[in-house]
């Protein structure tokens, strides 16, 4: 009998162990637009992002040795239903540990809201930007690396008065992303003393935005704002503008910031301003140096806060000792800020020996990364202009105190 029961308790042992395996990996979603209006955006953003996922997988030192795999997941960037389903499946069958995402802001609200809430997992997002998220209950599950679209509308509104700029039309794409910039830049451009002629929602998806452009052009102004994006709406009003002689010059907020629009205008939209999330700091520097030798352009728009987002977001799994998203959301400010020992881009690996032997760490990476409040960026922001028909980074501005 002895006997017996020693070797059913061997059997179950085994049972047991096949039954429930030990996990040697972790799942990160990457729930981005890759379809819909800015597709090209998205590729530096999981870029950046499954940069740093390999980088920290590769080197075996996290948690003990486990891998880290990218599950990449579309939200179109417009369509709230579709995002929610992909999150969903993301949370529920692929059993992502997080999310990097989303890149658009009625996206991750729809997607904060309903699905990542709900089932407690962190969310860090590197693009979206609405002021309203600043808001939004989140019980602490929700990150961003790029700053409030608060931040970015009062750059814009400085930079315009510095370039003695006192008038403009200004246009936003009928979003949460584009109502908020657009309020932003107004408030920011007014109290500089300048006017805005007249504000226009636009829809994504028309084949004709003459009518649009007919109404601002009879209201005038310096210069045309476009708030959208520059695979839909906003680069069909650029269009309509320039075939009907309207408006040379465009403000460019960061949705419309990328190659495939000067690609598509050339030197036609020469003199026109472009924002976009970014700094000369030494992380920067070293980050595109990182993104160079592994054939990627470190300086595309949100290619460093994509590789901040990531990182943070592991490393903050490490510093818990826990993939669950109830334990490490309380270590996500933790890595990211002061004090600690400075981390920069390619570091990672020692990021996760400090903090596996206790220590701590002050992740700098490619952004500059200081988390305030509830979990936002402060953020810094490269001018870019458009010469010969390419951007080039002109001037940084920061909003840090």
């Amino acid at each position: 009998m002895k006997l017996f029961l020693q070797f059913s308790n061997l059997l179950c042992a085994v049972f047991l162990s096949a039954a429930v395996p030990i996990q040697k990996y972790c799942k990160v979603g990457i729930l981005q637009g890759f379809t819909g209006p800015a597709e090209s955006l998205v590729i530096p953003i999981v870029a950046g992002a499954e940069l740093s996922i390999k980088e920290i997988s590769d080197s075996g030192l996290f948690l003990g040795g486990k891998k880290v795999i990218p599950v990449r997941a579309d939200t179109t960037c417009i369509d709230a239903a579709a995002a929610r389903t992909t999150a969903d499946r993301l949370i529920t069958l692929e059993r992502v540990a997080g999310i990097i995402g989303t890149t658009c802001s009625g996206a991750a609200t729809a997607v904060l809201n309903n699905v990542a809430r709900p089932h407690g997992v962190v969310m860090i997002s590197p693009s979206a930007t609405s002021p309203v998220m600043s808001f939004l209950e989140d019980d602490g599950l929700f990150f961003r690396t790029a700053a409030s679209d608060a931040s970015q509308g009062e750059v814009i509104g400085d930079i315009l008065f510095s370039k003695g700029i006192k008038s403009a039309a200004l246009t936003y794409t009928n979003n949460d992303y584009g109502k908020g910039l657009a309020e932003a830049i107004r408030t920011s451009f007014e109290k500089n003393g300048g006017k805005i002629t007249v504000v226009i929602a636009h829809e994504d998806g028309k084949a004709d935005y003459s009518a649009e452009v007919a109404t601002m052009a009879s209201a005038g102004g310096d210069i045309l704002i476009v708030v959208g994006y520059l695979d839909q709406g906003g680069k069909g009003v650029i269009q309509a503008a320039i075939d009907t002689g309207a408006f040379e010059k465009f403000m460019l907020p960061d949705g419309m910031v990328g190659d495939s629009l000067t690609n598509a205008f050339g030197k036609t939209i020469d003199g026109s301003i472009g924002i976009v999330q970014g700094n000369d700091s030494l992380g920067s520097k070293m980050l595109v140096d990182l993104a160079k030798k592994n054939g990627f352009n470190g300086d595309d728009p949100y290619f460093k806060e994509a590789y901040d987002a990531a990182a943070i977001m592991l490393l903050a799994m490490q510093s818990a000792g826990s993939t669950d998203s109830a334990v490490y959301k309380y270590h996500v400010n933790k890595v990211a800020n002061f004090p600690g020992e400075k981390i920069y881009p390619g570091e990672l690996a020692k990021g996760l020996k400090i903090l596996a032997s206790g220590g701590e760490i002050d992740y700098i990476g490619g952004t500059t990364v200081e988390l305030v409040g509830t979990g936002e960026s402060v953020g810094s922001f490269s001018e870019k202009v458009v010469i010969n028909g390419t951007w080039n980074t002109v001037s940084y501005h920061s909003l840090l105190r």
